[in-house]
């Protein structure tokens, strides 16, 4: 596969998802961007806004393994990752394995369960392993967690620790289609059944496990000079020293930029970076990640708005 190929393949995979979810060509590309930089996904918005169709519908489109867990506050660590039962027929423990050990992992309404089982990702999220009794278990090289919430109801939720937060690459904030996507959207169901599978049964698989790796070999072929280097840096250091936010984003989120800066370059068709690369991808990496200060929350200013006061302080390279 070469950078063209890898282009193209990502413009079949769009057009497949789109065949379920319309008007969320941005959400869609920065979906993909995660997924080849080998990241995982926080997607927020209300409800009705095909926040858990979208992950199906990227499932759909790939031949990988998938699964779903609907989080809930009754659920437990080991209904996520999976445990060792005794068997007493051959009087031995068996691991039966949680629904982690997948390809592309559904965690919807993730902020639904309690914060012992938020943390069961923490590990696997970070190192694509599990530890279970004492031994590490391997979950596959591609491992894609989109995890789902609602920012509108807050009852009966736990919000994610920072540590949690830091584990996801993007936060997508999704929202309402534009009313020609969101008519196109009600005239395509009423001609269909009223069957949600039948939505997206028209999606085909158009990429398996080798084309995922050979256009995450390609990304990881993309090399980005020192200029695309210093400004990601001057960016992540000014969140932390800008005064409305009271903590700033850690080389770890400066790292996870880079690394989306470089599958987004490789989606293009580039082996090359551009300062554009940064600055589109930079709120959604970071927007998770800083806490603003009492001050700038009084005064009712977002992470995106500080972010986008950053962008244009630090002057992006020529």
């Amino acid at each position: 596969m070469n950078l063209d190929e890898l282009r193209a393949l990502r413009d079949r995979i769009a057009a497949e998802i789109e065949k379920a979810v319309q008007g969320q060509e941005a959400i869609v590309e920065l979906l993909l961007v995660s997924l080849f930089a080998r990241g995982h996904c926080l997607i927020e918005g209300p409800p009705g806004t095909a926040k858990t169709l979208l992950a199906q519908s990227l499932a759909a489109a790939l031949s990988l393994d998938f699964k779903r867990i609907q989080f809930t506050p009754d659920l437990m660590p080991g209904d996520v990752i999976g445990s060792n039962i005794y068997d007493f027929g051959s009087r031995q423990f068996e691991l039966v394995r949680g629904p982690i050990f997948t390809d592309i992992l559904l965690s919807d309404e993730i902020n639904r369960a309690p914060p012992k089982t938020q943390a069961a990702l923490l590990q696997v999220m970070n190192e694509r392993r599990v530890t279970i009794d004492g031994t590490d278990h391997a979950v596959g090289s591609v491992f894609f967690v989109v995890a789902t919430q609602n920012p509108i109801e807050q009852q009966g939720t736990y919000p994610l620790p920072e540590a949690q937060l830091d584990r996801f690459l993007f936060k997508l904030e999704i929202d309402f289609p534009g009313e020609d996507a969101e008519f196109a959207i009600l005239r395509r169901h009423a001609g269909q059944p009223l069957d949600h599978d039948a939505r997206k049964a028209a999606i085909a698989p158009v990429a398996g496990l080798s084309e995922i790796r050979a256009g995450q070999a390609l990304v990881d072929a993309i090399r980005l000079d020192d200029e695309i280097l210093r400004y990601v840096l001057g960016l992540c250091r000014a969140t932390r020293a800008d005064v409305d936010i009271a903590y700033g984003v850690s080389t770890r989120a400066a790292d996870g930029l880079c690394g989306a800066v470089r599958a987004r370059a490789a989606l293009d068709g580039r082996d090359y970076a551009i300062p554009d690369d940064v600055k589109l991808l930079f709120r959604p990496t970071m927007r998770h990640r800083v806490v603003l200060s009492p001050t700038a929350e009084i005064e009712g200013r977002s992470p995106d708005k500080v972010l986008a006061a950053i962008l244009e302080q630090i002057p992006a390279p020529r």
